[in-house]
C-alpha cells in the first residue's frame, strides 16, 4: 500500500496470471484521506496493451474508488516472463463542485500552488494458475476386504471383520451338526418303524396259516382280523 497526502493505493503492483490469447484483468483501490474532493489520472507506458477503467475520476472525501486494468490478450510471452510496463498514478485536490467530466488532463499539471501527488505501479506476469489434480483412483475400491487371521499388524477393523466372519463360519457349522443330526435321528427312526411293521406282517401271516389249519376248534377268525388291524394301527402310528 502507497500512504500519500491524499490517497491510499492498493496494490503498488500490478500482477496478471499471464495467458496467451486471454485477457486479464486485475483491480486498484483508491481511498481518500481527506475531507476534500480528490481527482485522479492513470497514465501507462503501454497505452495499447492496457485498457483502464475508468482511467480518470473523482474520489470523495473518506471514500473509496476501485479501477479495473485489463490487459489484452497477447500473442507471444515475454522473455523470461518479465514486463517493463509502468504505471503512473496522479492525485489532485478539486473543489467539491468538480464532478468526474470536469476533470481535464490541465488539472494535473504542475504550476505554483497546485500539488499533484504521484504514484508508480509496476507490472508483474505470474505464472498461470495450475489445473487441480486428478484424485487418482484407489487400486483396492470395490474389492472385498481381505480376510487374514494373521495376528500382529492388524488394525481395528481388519479384527473386527475376522471376527465376524469367524462368528459366520463357526454358526453355519453348528447349524449343519444340527440338520445332519436330525435327519440321521429320522433316518434311524423310519428304519426302526420298517422292521417292525415287517415283523408285524410276518406274524399275521404266520397266525392266518395256524387259522387255516384249525379252523374247526382253532384260533377264531374275528381274532386273526382282529390281530390284523391291531398290527396295521401299530404299523401307521410308528411311522
Amino acid at each position: 500500500m502507497s500512504t500519500g497526502e491524499l490517497l491510499d493505493v492498493e496494490p503498488l503492483e500490478l500482477k496478471f496470471p499471464f495467458e496467451l490469447k486471454k485477457q486479464i484483468s486485475c483491480s486498484l483501490q483508491l481511498l481518500n484521506k481527506t475531507e476534500n474532493h480528490v481527482a485522479f489520472k492513470v497514465k501507462t507506458t503501454n497505452p495499447k496493451k492496457y485498457c483502464v477503467r475508468p482511467n480518470t475520476g473523482l474520489v470523495l472525501p473518506r471514500s473509496r474508488c476501485d479501477v479495473t486494468v485489463t490487459m489484452q490478450a497477447q500473442k507471444e510471452a515475454p522473455p523470461d516472463m518479465q514486463c517493463r510496463d509502468k504505471f503512473l498514478l496522479q492525485s489532485v485536490v478539486v473543489s467539491s463542485g468538480v464532478a468526474a467530466k470536469d476533470i481535464t488532463p490541465e488539472m494535473f499539471s504542475r504550476e505554483p500552488g497546485r500539488v499533484v501527488e504521484e504514484c508508480k505501479l509496476r507490472v508483474i506476469y505470474l505464472p498461470p494458475p495450475q489445473p487441480p489434480s486428478p484424485v487418482l483412483e484407489d487400486p483396492n475400491e470395490g474389492i472385498s476386504p481381505k480376510v487374514s487371521f494373521n495376528s500382529g499388524n492388524l488394525n481395528r477393523s481388519e479384527v473386527g471383520f475376522n471376527s465376524w466372519v469367524t462368528r459366520q463360519f463357526v454358526s453355519s457349522d453348528d447349524k449343519s451338526s444340527e440338520v445332519k443330526s436330525l435327519i440321521s435321528k429320522l433316518t434311524d427312526e423310519k428304519n426302526v418303524a420298517v422292521q417292525q411293521n415287517e415283523k408285524i406282517r410276518k406274524e399275521i401271516e404266520l397266525l392266518m396259516r395256524v387259522g387255516n389249519k384249525s379252523q374247526g376248534g382253532g384260533v377264531s377268525i374275528i381274532v386273526v382280523i382282529a390281530i390284523c388291524l391291531i398290527g396295521l394301527l401299530l404299523g401307521y402310528l410308528l411311522k
